[in-house]
């Protein structure tokens, strides 16, 4: 393969050299070969005339050679005589009129007459052109009189070539004489429109203006002057007396697109200046053309003011850009400067030309445009490559930019996705970037800032998409673990949008948003002026959307309350002037968020569109699959805790009502004999129902064997109503089938009112069903009632005497299953056998956890307590002694041999450590014990003990 390319490039190396070679020898063969265009000329013969004779006003003649130029006035006729040869037999005699009228008279009688008087539109002289005069063998030696009138100084007297022969033959001479130059100017006129046509293509390419396209223009006219001033012009064009005019024309309006081009080079470093001189070429155009219009004077009486204002510019753009180059970081400048000055070499010999000799005609002009032109293209070839190179670049920063657009538009959906699965905080992210733009005016940030601040206010909590939605939707108070796993959002949100670079601060509002101008704020524990400004401003705006808006835990705060929290928090948890701008929006009423399109600031194309709206779409099925799966019970068909827990907060904000938590007792004695299934059925049961009792409110299965119902609008009793309903049916269907018999439900109900909040209403009713279960299950109590209850006679020597009635009776091992514990009962029939065959004592001792009605505590404190009992009891009694939780707020023990008279120093030791190890004094721990030997004194209750 790469002996194959290199051969190639050899192929190529040689076509190069062969090419250059053929050209080569074409070129030497045409400037140093023999003539040949002579030798095939069959045009007849043709000879000059050497000179004429001169027939002045006052009479007297003078022989003058030919060409020349002599003392004439303008306006004055110019006589020239010569006679014919005899042996004459040329078919034509031809002049060149130099703007002059031209008349042939032979013999006395005019043959030819040339005079633009009746054709042109204006000016006082006739166009310059070749004029031939037809003659014959009949006309040898006869006299030919020319008579040459102008009425330009200019050429008053200027006698050009008199050619004698064939028409064609005139032709041919003039032809091989000037043709080059009329080549060289439809060269230049072809190259100029290309130029012009490509530099149009660019502009509309690029959406720039290139300088090429100026100098296009600058060759066009100089074409135009070519072709002008051309001695084959009136065969080129019909009407040579406009093809002249327009030559001084481009003269005259030259200048224009040289200054433009000056001015593109130089980036409009002197672009006043050129005004001005544009101004001063118009102002010469137009007078003198009125002045060619009017007659009275022609454009070639008023071209020296032309040219030296074209002469003038030229030096001043040649100084301008020498200056310019020298600071210039391109090279191609620097040609551009050295085409510029061999250009003014050239025109400056055509110029002198003009009024020295008539024989150059613009070719000086055309040799110095076609080299600029070669640099130009050169320099536009460059300017386009390192325009290539910046779109390419900007391509690649706007792709990034769009990219991270996308990006951002797909953080923008998940952290509004977050917001949609809680209606307590669906648009949060909006409306604290409203509040913070708002209060960023106040403070007279700038625009620029504002927007920025406003994207990142709307990303502030995007790392909340890492906390589980339980605990962000958690109607009551986080617990210690929780708090500082949602703490962890800040910079959760900084690694998610450490990519996003197209928006300034993003990360500091991220990660710093929580932050306390105290400095007990969290990640960092930054304080004061330490703490992003952006994120200070954040902060107070998100502190005023959350106590502005209705929560879970709470309904929203009052206007007054909001105010007073702002202002005295001030310079401890927010910035103080920030605080206070906030405070005066707030007093004004002017602190009110505006509805903006999210995605306004952000155009993306339609593929990268299709990708967001794609993105969201996956993100949108993928949580409502979630929500699918996690937010209903699958079993019952309940809303599972954390929607169940949302639904009856938000119920409980709207209306007064009952709210009532449930638990299924013996569901785990209906699991161990008859199996799970049976247990299933037990709660697939009971979620049935309370789907039933909950039309209208709502109810939930909070895990287990735990259920919540809320029951809106209604009053104790008809809250009472609802729930005897509900365990009538719930003991119907048990009764009816053996397989869940023992199950039934014990019920704590709580009515509230709308002010409440659901964590408290929770606490209430969660407080009241463990009541209930510590006092004899399988009914319902309302909250109000335990007060009542409490007071009454204890129940706790009724439950050990039922228990050890239970114990004695039962003989089998089914019967013991009444208690609940089955290894608790294996343990107590295998010592009363022991006691019955060798006349042993046992004892069986209840310990209460007693507490008060007005001080009833969480669930969580009842768990710690009644877990350090456990551990307290466990260490003081024997191995042979037996322990067993036997409700909620119970313990059962057996004492194996103990002498009677000990058992009460036994339990004090037993309180006295749970109280040093830390026992809540909102519990009073009491005990009960019964000798289960004797049966009857348990039946009669006669031998039971209590403390």
């Amino acid at each position: 393969m790469n002996g194959t390319k290199s051969a190639l490039q050899i192929m190529k190396v040689l076509f190069y050299a062969l090419m250059t070679a053929i050209l080569g020898w074409f070129l030497f063969m045409q400037l140093f070969g023999a003539n040949e265009r002579k030798a095939d000329s069959y045009f007849g013969s043709l000879h000059e005339q050497d000179s004429v004779t001169w027939v002045k006003l006052d009479g007297t003649e003078e022989e003058i050679p030919v060409p020349g130029k002599y003392d004439v006035p303008a306006g004055q006729t110019m006589v020239l005589t010569m006679t014919l040869p005899e042996d004459y037999e040329d078919t034509a005699v031809a002049i060149r009129s130099s703007l002059q009228d031209v008349a042939f008279y032979v013999d006395g009688e005019l043959r030819e007459q040339y005079c633009t008087k009746d054709t042109r539109l204006a000016g006082k002289n006739s166009a310059s052109r070749y004029v031939f005069c037809p003659t014959s063998y009949q006309d040898a030696g006869k006299e030919l009189r020319i008579e040459l009138t102008t009425y330009t100084a200019n050429y008053s007297g200027v006698v050009n070539p008199i050619y004698c022969g064939n028409p064609a033959a005139i032709w041919e001479t003039i032809y091989n004489e000037y043709g080059v130059s009329t080549y060289i100017a439809f060269f230049i006129l072809f190259a100029a429109i290309t130029t012009i046509l490509f530099s149009i293509t660019l502009r509309i390419i690029y959406h720039t203006t290139f300088d090429m396209e100026y100098f296009g223009w600058s060759m066009l006219m100089g074409s135009v002057w070519m072709l002008g001033e051309s001695k084959i012009r009136q065969i080129l064009v019909p009407n040579a007396s406009a093809l002249a005019a327009l030559c001084f024309v481009m003269i005259m309006l030259c200048p224009l697109p040289l200054l433009f081009y000056a001015d593109s080079i130089q980036n409009g470093r002197h672009r006043h200046l050129y005004q001005i001189l544009c101004v001063i070429v118009l102002a010469d155009f137009i007078i003198s053309s009125l002045l060619h219009l009017t007659g009275i004077l022609d454009y070639i009486e008023t071209l020296p003011i032309g040219q030296a204002i074209l002469g003038g510019i030229f030096v001043m753009i040649l100084i301008h850009l020498f200056r310019y180059v020298r600071t210039s970081r391109y090279r191609s400048d620097i040609l551009i400067f050295l085409g510029l000055l061999l250009v003014m070499f050239c025109v400056g010999i055509e110029a002198a030309t003009v009024y020295l000799s008539n024989m150059v005609s613009g070719l000086f002009v055309g040799a110095g445009m076609i080299l600029l032109l070669l640099v130009n293209t050169i320099r536009t070839i460059r300017r386009i490559q390192h325009m290539e190179a910046e779109r390419q670049q900007k391509e690649l920063e706007k792709e990034q930019e769009q990219n991270e657009a996308m990006t951002l538009r797909m953080m923008q959906a998940l952290s509004a996705t977050i917001e949609s699965k809680d209606e307590y905080s669906r648009g949060h992210s909006e409306r604290v970037a409203e509040y913070a733009a708002k209060i960023a005016a106040e403070l007279d940030w700038p625009s620029e800032e504002i927007r920025n601040l406003k994207n990142c206010a709307y990303l502030h909590d995007i790392g909340k998409i890492g906390i589980p939605e339980d605990i962000l939707n958690k109607p009551g108070k986080l617990t210690e673990t929780e708090y500082n796993l949602v703490k962890r959002h800040t910079v959760m949100g900084v690694n998610i949008l450490k990519d996003i670079t197209m928006i300034p601060h993003l990360q500091e509002v991220t990660r710093s948003h929580h932050e306390r101008y105290d400095g007990t704020g969290y990640p960092d524990g930054l304080a004061g002026e330490e703490i992003p400004a952006y994120a200070r401003i954040v902060a107070v705006a998100d502190s005023f959307d959350a106590m502005n808006s209705r929560r879970i835990y709470r309904n929203a705060l009052p206007p007054e309350t909001i105010q007073d929290e702002i202002r005295r928090n001030a310079g401890s948890q927010f910035d103080p002037q920030a605080a206070e701008a906030c405070l005066r929006l707030l007093e004004d009423g002017r602190l009110v968020p505006e509805e903006t399109p999210k995605d306004a600031a952000y155009d993306l194309p339609v593929d990268s569109e299709r990708t967001v709206n794609k993105f969201i779409s996956d993100v949108v099925t993928t949580l409502k699959e979630q929500e699918e799966t996690k937010s209903y019970d699958l079993l019952t068909g309940l809303p599972a805790r954390s929607l169940g827990e949302q639904l009856i907060a938000g119920a409980m904000q709207k209306t007064d009502g009952c709210l009532a938590f449930l638990d299924m007792d013996n569901l785990k004695k209906i699991n161990d004999v008859y199996g799970h299934k049976a247990g299933d059925k037990a709660l697939q049961k009971l979620g049935a129902l309370l789907l039933r009792a909950s039309s209208g409110g709502v109810a939930c299965r909070l895990g287990g064997d735990e259920f919540l119902l809320f029951l809106p609008e209604n009053e104790t009793a008809g809250a009472a109503e609802v729930m005897e309903t509900l365990f009538g049916r719930f003991h119907d269907i048990t009764e009816n089938d053996p397989e869940i018999h023992f199950a039934a439900i014990s019920a704590g109900l709580c009515m509230c009112t709308r002010d409440e909040t659901f964590p408290d209403c929770y606490s209430r009713a969660d407080k009241t069903l463990y009541y209930v279960k510590q006092n004899g299950k399988n009914q319902f109590c309302f909250y109000h009632e335990i007060t009542e209850l409490i007071s009454g006679a204890s129940s706790g020597g009724k439950d050990l005497k039922q228990i050890a009635q239970s114990l004695q009776t039962s003989g089998s091992y089914t019967g013991a299953l009444d208690l609940n514990y089955r290894d608790f009962t294996r343990q107590y029939e295998y010592i009363h056998q022991l006691v019955i065959r060798n006349r042993w004592k046992c004892y069986l001792v209840m310990v209460t956890m007693e507490i008060d009605a007005e001080t009833l505590p969480g669930i969580e404190s009842i768990e710690q307590a009644l877990s350090l009992m456990r551990e307290v009891i466990q260490k003081h009694i024997r191995q042979v002694d037996v322990c067993t939780r036997y409700s909620a707020m119970q313990y059962l023990m057996i004492l194996f041999q103990p002498v009677e008279a000990q058992i009460p120093n036994i339990m004090e030791r037993i309180f006295e450590q749970y109280e040093k190890q830390g026992g809540s004094g909102d519990f009073r721990p009491t005990y009960e014990y019964l000798a289960m030997s004797e049966t009857k004194d348990a039946e009669s209750g006669t031998n039971g003990y209590t403390s």
